[in-house]
């Protein structure tokens, strides 16, 4: 019998076999390999179905990942059978996992986010490093008397009247003067404001109107009761 049929002086059929798995095991670990596809797709939220930019797409198996653009798109190559996770702040996170048996190479989804807004807990931020300082130190703190201190100085009322005076108007109270003006003019326009018709009796076509009423009632009658 030739020496190649022989391994270690084992029968022939087993050496078949053992010849038979080795020229079997790269179809075996190419079976065993995943499938690369393209996982493309658009972020969108549910409200209003417009893309979510900056949402984080991710594998947390793999430690790989991307980012939305500005209108949601997204592409990135992953592997049959993953779970991919798909997160944006303000939004409830989503998770897509792709087929173990898929053979496509690539797989295209339109992913909704659901509003899911979170309050924060409040954050204090000392200039101490724990609270207990903080007291001591404004226990501790003395503040300057009143006479003689820039605080009252600042708050002199002769000072504070020639400030008033000589102080220019602001872009904010000038824009509100303006506006005031421009809504006080209108209103004067559509007879809903003050104006001169509506000052002066005289030139108030409603007065002229009250008083003929009055003078057709008799109210200008001289009574025996008048003394005038």
């Amino acid at each position: 019998m030739p020496d190649f049929l022989r391994l270690r002086g084992l029968p022939v059929f087993i050496t078949v076999l053992l010849l038979g798995l080795l020229l079997a095991a790269p179809g075996a670990h190419a079976q065993g390999k995943r499938q690369v596809i393209q996982f493309t797709g658009i972020v969108a939220a549910t409200d209003s179905l417009l893309g979510v930019p900056g949402a984080s797409i991710y594998v947390p198996k793999a430690g790989r990942g991307t980012t939305s653009n500005i209108y949601g798109y997204f592409s990135l190559a992953v592997l049959a059978g993953d779970s991919i996770v798909i997160r944006s702040l303000g939004y409830a996170n989503q998770t897509i996992i792709i087929p173990p048996d898929f053979r496509r190479q690539s797989y295209s989804v339109v992913i909704e986010l659901i509003e899911d807004a979170t309050i924060l807990p409040e954050v204090r931020v000392f200039p101490y490093t724990t609270e207990r300082d903080f007291k001591k130190a404004f226990l501790a703190l003395r503040l300057p008397t009143e006479r003689g201190s820039a605080a009252a100085d600042n708050l002199n009322e002769e000072l504070m009247n020639r400030i008033f005076r000589s102080q220019p108007v602001g872009a904010t109270a000038n824009f509100r003067q303006t506006m005031s003006n421009q809504s006080l003019d209108y209103d004067r326009k559509m007879g809903m404001a003050p104006n001169q018709y509506s000052n002066n009796p005289l030139l108030n076509p409603f007065s002229w109107l009250q008083l003929i009423q009055q003078v057709k009632k008799g109210e200008f009658k001289k009574k025996a009761s008048d003394d005038y």
